[in-house]
């Protein structure tokens, strides 16, 4: 018989911290990643040997990275494990640092992601692809872009507000690689992408490290950890994609089955939850997600961004840290950046980007398409 998180013991949010989402530069992923362990450590207020077990995420940095990188804090003994799962890495050692304390094995660990874009390593399945010289990932949303416009009516200028908000958080993110607020005439008039789709209305490419250290109850009053500040995830999915009917927006489709399982299982509904940090690696996705979530019916999200309902201060805050857009997209991190987010706007910590009243928030990630993983956190 399968059991969801929320059916076993607690796990709560103690620590955050990152090191600032960056272009790319010589600083050594290790730094990157110390940076941001060494904040988390500091905001839970706890010392490096009372985590007894970490899951590094990265995608681009190769074998064992978390040991040269850990070895620097002290030789504890305590188990490593590492996560590839592509844009969902972060997310992905999220889930089982989470389970790993639910289910009572340690009473506190660490999820840190970490990446650099440089070398990238690709691999070599050893058959071929059909398409691979003619349709890239930016093509590939380019199309859903302006089919999303013919069936929804929609404009390019109303797709392209989706990162004039996000630019406009993400400058109010002393985290964020971008942080400049952008004009609907800047975001439209820059360097074309593909279709529609200017530089602006993409992710960056760059790195940077996000950490968080979950906690027990049991573990929380041993160390003495504040447990005002400590923020419940109440719900953990993963999914991977199915065989879908034909027309089936794959990414969409398996956003919807994730969340509402998480939504399930942490006994909510849509309109119940305050933030959302969502995978808006291009801005059409955004759109996309917020509608498979079940924030809006299909085709409404133009309206809700239109009528200010997606701002900090609106209806639901969508993605306020600034979104992979604005924030930033190093993968490794991404996720757990994500939860880092969350826990500040429901600590009211947020600063110039607080989401006034937030109680409940929603993180969000897929990666390539073939796995999506939804997270619930609650004050």
């Amino acid at each position: 018989m399968t059991r969801s998180l929320n059916e076993l013991r607690p796990v709560y949010v103690v620590g955050i911290g990152w090191h600032r989402y960056q272009n790319p530069s010589e600083t050594p992923y290790v730094e990157l990643g110390l940076t941001a362990i060494r904040s988390a450590l500091a905001d839970a207020r706890i010392e490096w040997p009372a985590v007894e077990s970490s899951y590094v995420a990265t995608a681009l940095l190769g074998m064992a990275s978390g040991r040269p990188m850990l070895r620097h804090l002290g030789a504890t003994g305590a188990p490593l494990m590492h996560v590839e799962n592509a844009s969902a890495s972060g997310s992905t050692a999220f889930r089982h640092a989470c389970i790993e304390v639910a289910s009572g094995i340690s009473d506190v660990a660490l999820a840190v992601g970490v990446d650099k874009r440089n070398p990238v390593r690709r691999s070599d399945t050893g058959i071929g692809h059909l398409a691979e010289d003619a349709v890239v990932p930016f093509t590939h949303f380019a199309l859903l872009t302006n089919e999303y416009a013919v069936r929804h009516n929609a404009s390019a200028e109303d797709i392209a507000r989706v990162a004039v908000k996000n630019h406009h958080n993400g400058a109010k993110n002393p985290n964020a690689q971008r942080q400049q607020e952008r004009t609907l005439d800047e975001v439209l008039g820059g360097k074309r992408v593909s279709g529609s789709l200017t530089a602006l209305q993409c992710t960056p490419i760059g790195e940077g490290a996000a950490a968080v250290i979950v906690a027990s109850e049991d573990g929380i009053r041993r160390l003495g950890i504040d447990a005002g500040r400590a923020i419940r995830t109440t719900a953990s999915v993963g999914r991977s994609e199915r065989v879908y009917p034909p027309g089936a927006g794959f990414d969409a489709a398996l956003t919807k089955e994730t969340a509402d399982l998480a939504l399930a299982q942490a006994k909510l509904a849509p309109k119940d939850i305050d933030i959302i940090e969502l995978h808006d690696a291009f801005t059409v996705e955004e759109l996309h997600y917020i509608e498979s979530i079940g924030l809006c019916p299909e085709g409404h999200g133009v309206r809700m961004l239109k009528e200010g309902a997606l701002d900090i201060g609106g209806q639901c805050a969508i993605n306020p840290s600034g979104g992979l857009i604005a924030m930033g997209h190093p993968i490794g991190p991404t996720g757990i950046g994500q939860i880092g987010e969350i826990v500040m706007q429901l600590r009211g910590e947020a600063g110039p980007r607080q989401h006034g009243g937030a109680r409940t928030g929603l993180a969000h990630m897929v990666g390539v398409g073939a796995v999506c993983y939804v997270h619930i956190l609650q004050k």
